[in-house]
C-alpha cells in the first residue's frame, strides 16, 4: 500500500484555525497550538455569552421601566400586573423603549393601570 502524506490537509486545517485567531494578542494569533486554544476558548465564551446577553438586556429593560414607573407613583410589579389584567400585550423591550423615547404615551399606560386598581 502506498504512503499517504497529509501535509497539505494539515496545513489547510492549521491555516483555517490561525485565520479565525486573527487579531488575537501575541503568539495566540500566529502559532497553531496557541491559536487553537484561543479559538476554542473564544467559541465557548461566545456560546455562553449569547445566553447571558438575553438576561442582561431583560434586567436593563426592567430597570428602565421601574425607574419611570416610580417617578409616576407606581411600582414595577403593580404596573406589570395591571398591564396583564387590562390585556395590554407589550413586552419589556417595547415598554422600555417607550419609557425612554415617548414618556407621554408611557404615562397614559400608567394612568390606565392606575384606573384599574
Amino acid at each position: 500500500m502506498t504512503r499517504i502524506k497529509r501535509g497539505l490537509t494539515a496545513h489547510r486545517r492549521h491555516r483555517k484555525i490561525v485565520k479565525l485567531a486573527k487579531g488575537y494578542r501575541g503568539l495566540r494569533s500566529s502559532i497553531f497550538t496557541q491559536a487553537k486554544n484561543a479559538v476554542m476558548k473564544a467559541g465557548t465564551n461566545a456560546y455562553r455569552d449569547r445566553k447571558i446577553r438575553k438576561r442582561t438586556f431583560r434586567r436593563l429593560w426592567i430597570t428602565r421601566i421601574n425607574a419611570v414607573c416610580r417617578e409616576n407613583g407606581i411600582t414595577y410589579s403593580r404596573f406589570m400586573n395591571g398591564l396583564l389584567r387590562s390585556d395590554i400585550l407589550l413586552d419589556r423591550k417595547v415598554l422600555a423603549n417607550l419609557a425612554a423615547t415617548n414618556e407621554s404615551a408611557f404615562k397614559e399606560l400608567i394612568e390606565k393601570v392606575k384606573a384599574l386598581s
